[in-house]
């Protein structure tokens, strides 16, 4: 995540910098760095703002299961965390997903992937236009 996408998702949000450091656990340099590109956006906090700009903007409004989407076969799915813990609109925020097949081994990597997925992707456009 870039600082620029960074501001704009904290202004979706509506909150001021102090109340982003507190919903994001962190002190407010953190997002003056963050925000100014001083400071690399770490995954853990990338992560968390996708989490609730997601939340507050687009809900779970009958939203379709990213297996449904994928085409995923049941096997693959009673193996994946998104499938057993009924978070197929969250498919990107839980590590440990199996996508394409595979297990990826960390958030910067799952990403890459997500980035290029239909059920990510429509997340974030829902985002833009909102």
């Amino acid at each position: 995540m870039k600082d620029k996408e960074f501001s704009a998702l904290r202004k979706k949000l509506e909150k001021t910098q102090k109340q982003m450091a507190q919903l994001l656990g962190t002190s407010i340099k953190a997002i003056h760095s963050y925000e100014q590109g001083w400071r690399t956006i770490p995954v853990h906090v990338e992560r968390q703002l996708y989490f609730l700009i997601t939340r507050k903007l687009c809900g779970n409004h009958g939203a379709q299961p990213c297996w449904d989407i994928r085409s995923c076969p049941q096997e693959q799915r009673e193996q994946c965390p998104a499938w057993e813990f009924s978070t197929g609109d969250l498919c990107w925020f839980i590590n440990g997903t199996i996508c394409d097949g595979n297990v990826h081994d960390s958030w910067k990597e799952k990403m890459k992937l997500c980035r290029t997925c239909d059920v990510f992707r429509t997340t974030l456009a829902k985002l833009k236009h909102e």
